[in-house]
């Protein structure tokens, strides 16, 4: 026979529940950030393995409730983690269920997911590979019954400015007569062995990394997460995304490949202005590039948007 004893739990007050004796001020969004959680996020046909941090937030309409269900939210959050894979239509079941859980108190709600995004990337001409890190937002908002679903990633490149190449040039010339003015006619040899001396170039270029922050509006009618397929275009569009292991003919390809594509910020926007225009899975877009100088202490900035009505504002 068993000895175990019932233990009664006494009825516990709950606050939150406490209805008001007067109206109050409502609140635009209530609930939590920093919310961290392990997940599976469905990549194009990929599924990848992530550490997220969260938001998750829904409006307090009614004025004569003390507050929201925090807990509700979380264990919503755990559930969508445990049983399924973030993708496009998850999340659009999430915001359901998040916004039902609230059904007497809230008509909006709003989760958000950071997380690192690596992707396998190999050397540009040899056969090393190493990772690359993509920092990724997927955001949701449900607003009075509309739902908007948003996706953001960060590029880093190298950017070599057009007007220092210029400037380099000029003073290899200007060596290359010096050394060279009296001689009248120069071998091939002389001029190929001087090209490989510092003394012969003696300026180079300036280049600094530089970043892409894009952050598209998807369609809502899709299901996965196109996060690589938004990266390659991106990369491809800039030409110098930065690498991971390299060796020196990597290196070389690399130089080579700022030297083809040189670019002011106002070049690197209308590669990518033009790249995100032309693909109709983004219904709209905001892109902000920043080009770290290495001449200068400060930044240099471009922001642009689709330009849609009604959409994104061009605001840095």
């Amino acid at each position: 026979m068993s000895t175990a004893k019932l233990v009664s739990i006494p009825d516990m007050p709950d606050i939150a529940n406490r209805a008001l004796s007067e109206a109050q001020a409502t609140l635009d969004w209530v609930g939590m950030s920093n919310v961290h959680q392990p997940l599976k996020v469905k990549d194009g046909d990929q599924m990848k393995d992530v550490h997220a941090n969260i938001q998750v937030y829904v409006n307090l309409a009614d004025p004569l409730a003390k507050g929201i269900h925090m807990s509700r939210l979380y264990l919503l959050l755990d559930e969508h983690a445990a049983t399924r894979p973030l993708t496009a239509s998850g999340l659009k079941m999430l915001l359901g269920s998040v916004l039902e859980s609230h059904h007497d108190l809230s008509t909006n709600a709003f989760v958000q997911f950071e997380f690192d995004h690596f992707v396998r990337r190999r050397a540009l001409l040899s056969d090393n590979v190493g990772w690359a890190s993509y920092p990724v937002m997927v955001k949701g908002t449900l607003i009075k019954g509309e739902v908007a679903l948003e996706l953001s990633v960060e590029v880093q490149y190298s950017s070599t400015c057009p007007c220092s190449a210029a400037l380099a040039r000029q003073l290899i010339q200007e060596q290359f007569k010096k050394d060279f003015g009296a001689a009248g006619d120069v071998s091939i040899s002389d001029v190929n062995d001087w090209l490989g001396t510092e003394e012969g170039i003696l300026a180079t270029p300036h280049s600094q990394r530089s970043t892409a922050k894009i952050l598209v509006r998807l369609d809502t009618s899709q299901d996965d997460l196109p996060i690589t397929q938004l990266i390659n275009h991106v990369e491809d569009a800039l030409k110098t995304p930065v690498q991971s292991a390299v060796k020196r003919e990597d290196e070389q390809e690399f130089a080579r490949l700022n030297g083809k594509n040189l670019m002011f910020i106002e070049d690197a926007g209308r590669r990518l202005k033009t790249t995100l225009s032309d693909d109709e899975r983004w219904r709209d877009f905001w892109v902000r590039i920043e080009h770290h100088e290495s001449l200068h202490a400060h930044d240099a900035v471009g922001v642009f948007t689709k330009g849609e009505e009604d959409g994104y504002l061009p605001i840095p």
